[in-house]
């Protein structure tokens, strides 16, 4: 009985063994291929492979847009992560905005894990324009793009700004604006991304621009997060640079385990110095980024910030 007994435990044993020594897996749903923001998940899953040394991989998949990634948690397990600003999350919970009429419990069940870099709103002029402040920008041909963030942004100022109509919107796309500014096509443009973004980055250095600073009034005004882009951050560019974003997150929800979200949490921490050094983008993802996370972290995320001595808010909590 004893060799039997003996010999049940061990098989029991060797059936577990792969199970212990199982890769983690998770899916991290970003957005569109070729944007930043899908390259910033490229580069998450490298760091988080290393730094796990293999222990837990992440797949990326293609979005269509951050709606989109909130509405999916419907039905996604514990394995599901996703990006979007923390306002959406807030709209979807209260069944709001894009989601009015399309409540569900899961909304309630999504969780904080930690921040990515924001969207920046650049106002970008080229030295030529003479424009230093968005005063300045009244009389001259702004590009503005269409359809993105950046653009809706971009009007929603001008109008709050008293300079719609009295500022040349030039008809052709973003992708388009530092070939129309080096040849004084245009005098500007609006874009919205994580910094340095690499379009001002090029115009800089390519053409000369003054990126525009905000009042502290401009930016009340707009009702949107405070952001300093470091002097020296683009080309040409000694002092400071004020201006508005957009915070976005990574999220979870409450099926996720607490170790894995702590696991997840600690190893982008720990990961996240080595990333700047391969993209830029990285440097500006700070603890000061987490105040602007207005939504509930995961337990295992709140673990590492305990020990870490990041403080977060009741509500955060």
């Amino acid at each position: 009985m004893q060799l039997k007994t003996l010999a049940a435990v061990a098989a029991t044993l060797i059936a577990a063994a792969p199970l212990a020594q199982a890769q983690e897996r998770i899916t991290y749903k970003s957005a569109k291929s070729g944007s930043s923001y899908y390259q910033m998940g490229v580069e998450i899953a490298e760091a988080v492979k290393a730094g796990t040394d293999g222990g837990m991989i992440v797949t990326i998949e293609e979005s269509q847009g951050s709606v989109q990634n909130v509405m999916e948690v419907r039905a996604r397990g514990g394995d599901f992560v996703f990006t979007t600003p923390p306002a959406l999350v807030g709209a979807a919970q209260a069944g709001a905005g894009a989601f009015e009429g399309k409540g569900d419990p899961a909304f309630d069940e999504i969780r904080a894990l930690f921040p990515i870099p924001s969207l920046t709103m650049h106002f970008v002029m080229s030295e030529a324009s003479g424009v230093t402040d968005l005063a300045g920008m009244e009389g001259k041909t702004v590009l503005l793009g269409k359809g993105s963030f950046g653009a809706t942004e971009g009007e929603k100022y001008l109008e709050l700004f008293g300079l719609t109509g009295k500022v040349n919107l030039a008809d052709a796309e973003l992708s388009n604006a530092n070939d129309a500014l080096k040849n004084g096509q245009i005098d500007g443009f609006v874009t919205a991304g994580s910094w340095p973004a690499p379009n001002v980055i090029e115009a800089a250095a390519s053409t000369g621009v003054t990126v525009l600073s905000l009042s502290y009034e401009q930016i009340a005004q707009t009702g949107r997060t405070r952001l300093v882009i470091p002097a020296g951050t683009y080309a040409g560019q000694d002092a400071d640079i004020v201006t508005t974003s957009l915070p976005v997150a990574a999220f979870t929800t409450t099926k996720m385990s607490d170790e894995v979200a702590y696991q997840l949490t600690r190893t982008f921490w720990e990961e996240r110095d080595r990333m700047a050094e391969i993209a830029p983008w990285w440097a500006g993802v700070d603890p000061t980024l987490m105040e602007a996370v207005e939504v509930k972290f995961h337990p295992g995320a709140l673990r590492y910030y305990e020990e870490a001595g990041i403080a977060l808010s009741d509500a955060q909590k």
